[in-house]
């Protein structure tokens, strides 16, 4: 399994893990994301796309806030892994954060689930 964590609690208030899960990359973003964290999870879903990896979970039980900022570093990764074939999958949203999608409309466009198992099993 491949694992890779990028961020620092010193420079900002967003962790990010990656690593390798059957066909899919998974993302586990914790703290906050907004315009000054987003840079941090935009660059480990660019790289996955890169390497070809076009199924992409985003584990979001760790993700205590998302602003408008993190919610567009999330679409834009949508379009560019459906335009690669894939898809980005959502696990396991606070209510929080799950608030956010429901306001804006955007759980409509992404395959959302309950757990980050539910995500790897679909």
């Amino acid at each position: 399994m491949d694992r890779g964590t990028v961020g620092s609690a010193n420079r900002g208030r967003l962790l990010v893990e990656v690593r390798a899960e059957g066909r899919s990359e998974v993302v586990t973003p914790a703290g906050e994301l907004d315009h000054h964290t987003a840079e941090l999870l935009s660059a480990p879903l660019d790289k996955a796309l890169e390497r070809g990896r076009t199924r992409l979970v985003v584990d979001c039980s760790a993700l205590e806030f998302c602003d408008s900022t993190g919610l567009n570093v999330l679409l834009g990764a949508r379009l560019k892994a459906e335009a690669a074939g894939g898809g980005v999958h959502l696990a396991g949203m606070l209510p929080v954060v799950a608030r956010v999608f429901e306001i804006t409309g955007a759980e409509a466009v992404f395959t959302v689930h309950d757990s980050l198992a539910d995500a790897l099993r679909d």
